[in-house]
């Protein structure tokens, strides 16, 4: 009887692991596709800034930051201490882990929809976008015609001159 157990564990095992590699037909990777998700490993996060209610970067090690969204607007999490991870293995996950935090009620979890990690640039474009950072170049607005400003002479005598009288 173990042994039927521990052979249906380990075909659920290769599947599950399977499940995250799945090529699309026309060669593409399937999770790329539909928004790539990545996993961290519980123990290597290392902080997190919330961009809004449900948006983070989370802080790995190695300086490597992902952008984690959530299933639901997780109301409070801006004013909250800390958050944890609840995750059934010890990679916090999409679809499978929740982020807990102390919201309007305690202990409140919400499901992660999507996490992926980000380039440096695709970091600082997204604190841009969230309004936590501003560009380093601004742009400069294009000049416009402002109507009514042209230039008039003041001086009638020099008005004259100029035109020969």
């Amino acid at each position: 009887m173990h042994i039927k157990q521990l052979i249906i564990m380990g075909f659920s095992s290769i599947l599950l692991a399977c499940a995250g590699s799945e090529t699309a037909p026309d060669g593409e990777d399937s999770v790329a596709s539909s928004g790539r998700t990545d996993c961290i490993f519980r123990s290597s996060i290392r902080g997190y800034t919330v961009l809004d209610e449900s948006n983070l970067v989370i802080e790995g090690s190695g300086r490597r930051k992902y952008h984690l969204v959530l299933r639901r607007p997780a109301h409070g999490i801006k004013s909250t201490w800390a958050i944890a991870f609840d995750s059934p293995t010890s990679r916090v996950c999409a679809g499978f882990s929740e982020i807990i935090f102390k919201g309007h009620m305690d202990n409140e979890s919400i499901r992660i929809m999507s996490i992926q990690e980000l380039s440096p640039e695709d970091h600082e474009s997204l604190l841009i976008q969230f309004g936590k950072k501003k560009p380093e170049i601004e742009t400069t607005p294009v000049p416009r015609e402002v109507e009514g400003a042209e230039v008039e002479e003041l001086d009638k005598a020099a008005a004259d001159q100029s035109s020969g009288n």
